[in-house]
C-alpha cells in the first residue's frame, strides 16, 4: 500500500487506515471476535493506521485495539480525548488530560501513545493556549508522541493548523463535504500538518448499499442521531438528509469505473485530494476492511470524473452541508 507522511509525528502510514469506532459501540453490535478478525484482515491488507477514541463503548475500542498491538507491533495508532466530561473549556486542564491518557494508556497496552487528538471539543478549545501548552507537556513527559485534534468545522481546522506543534487534523472528507478542499486542505500542506480524512464513506452511504427501505438497529447512531439528537448531526451521513443522499449516490453510481465498488470509487476520491495523508474508513468485517484496503491500489479518477462528483455536490448537497461546517 502506498504510504505518506503523518504530519508531523515522523511517521509513515499507508493511506488507507482503519476507523475503530464502530468497534466499540454506536454502530450496532459487534461481538468482540469479529472486533478482532476485522482489525487482523484490516493488518493484512496491508493497513498501518489505526483510529479508536477513549469514548468509543467506554473504551472498549480502545481495549480490542490494544489486544491487537501486542500480537502485530509497528502499527501507528490514534485514540482521541476529551468526550467523556461536559462539554465545557474548564475541563481541558493537565491534571484532566493525565487522567485520560492514563486510561487509555492502560487501555491500549502502551507506555506513549502514538498520536492523541483532542476529540472535537468546544470551538473556544482550539485557540486556548493553555490547552496547547498542556499537550506540549504530554509530550515532554513520554506520555504522547504526538498530538492534533478532530475538528467539527473548517474554521476549527484553520486555527489548530496555525499552531506549530499541532500534528495532525482530522475532519470530515467525502464527495457529500467538499469544503475543506478550498482551504483546510491547501493550509495543512503549507505548515507540514497530516489530514485525517474520516466519515470518509458517509456513515456508509457513499457505499451504495442502502435505499429508501434500509433499517438501522436501535443502537446505530444512523437511527438515533440523524436530527443531532446525541451529538453533532454532521456525523450522521455527514449531516446530509438521506433521502438527498440516496438521490445523490444514484447520480454518483454511473462514475464508477470498471474494478471498482462504490465504495472503493468513494475512497479513492479522497486518496485523491493533495494533503489528505491518511483515510479511516470504518469496517464491520474482515472481508470490508479488506475491500476499502484495495481502494489505495486501484487508478487515480479522470479529471471529468472529478468534476462530475463536484457537479451532483453544487446540485445537491451543497446547499444543505456548505454553510454548515
Amino acid at each position: 500500500m502506498e504510504k505518506r507522511e503523518l504530519g508531523r509525528t515522523n511517521r509513515q502510514v499507508g493511506v488507507v487506515g482503519l476507523g475503530a469506532w464502530q468497534l466499540g459501540a454506536d454502530w450496532g453490535e459487534v461481538g468482540e471476535d469479529e472486533a478482532l478478525a476485522t482489525l487482523h484482515g484490516a493488518v493484512d491488507a496491508g493497513v498501518t493506521f489505526i483510529d479508536t477514541a477513549d469514548v468509543y463503548g467506554d473504551g472498549r475500542s480502545e481495549r480490542i485495539v490494544g489486544q491487537l498491538i501486542k500480537e502485530r507491533p509497528g502499527l501507528t495508532v490514534a485514540t482521541k480525548m476529551g468526550r467523556r466530561v461536559p462539554q465545557e473549556v474548564s475541563a481541558y486542564t493537565l491534571d484532566n488530560f493525565r487522567a485520560w491518557n492514563d486510561r487509555s494508556r492502560q487501555n491500549l497496552g502502551v507506555d506513549t501513545l502514538d498520536l492523541v487528538q483532542l476529540h472535537c471539543p468546544p470551538t473556544p478549545v482550539y485557540a486556548n493556549q493553555t490547552v496547547y501548552d498542556a499537550l506540549d507537556t504530554m509530550v515532554e513527559e513520554g506520555r504522547i508522541a504526538a498530538y492534533g485534534v478532530s475538528v467539527e468545522t473548517c474554521a476549527e481546522a484553520l486555527t489548530a493548523i496555525a499552531r506549530p506543534n499541532v500534528a495532525t487534523v482530522q475532519i470530515i472528507l467525502n464527495a457529500f463535504r467538499l469544503k475543506p478542499l478550498e482551504e483546510v486542505l491547501p493550509a495543512a500542506v503549507k505548515a507540514g500538518v497530516g489530514i485525517i480524512a474520516r466519515v470518509p464513506l458517509a456513515s456508509g452511504l457513499l457505499s451504495g448499499r442502502y435505499d429508501e427501505h434500509t433499517r438501522f438497529a436501535d443502537d446505530d447512531h444512523r437511527a438515533y442521531n440523524r436530527h443531532g439528537e446525541s451529538f453533532d448531526v454532521g456525523e450522521t451521513f455527514s449531516g446530509v438528509d438521506y433521502d438527498t443522499g440516496l438521490r445523490a449516490v444514484a447520480r454518483l453510481k454511473p462514475l464508477v469505473p470498471d474494478g471498482m465498488t462504490t465504495a472503493q470509487f468513494a475512497l479513492r476520491w479522497i486518496i485523491d485530494q493533495p494533503g489528505v495523508s491518511v483515510v479511516i474508513p470504518g469496517a464491520r468485517d474482515a472481508r470490508q476492511a479488506t475491500a476499502n484496503a484495495a481502494a489505495a491500489g486501484l487508478p487515480v479518477l479522470t479529471e471529468e470524473t472529478r468534476a462530475a462528483v463536484t457537479a451532483v455536490y453544487d446540485e445537491l448537497i451543497r446547499p444543505q452541508i456548505h454553510h454548515r461546517w
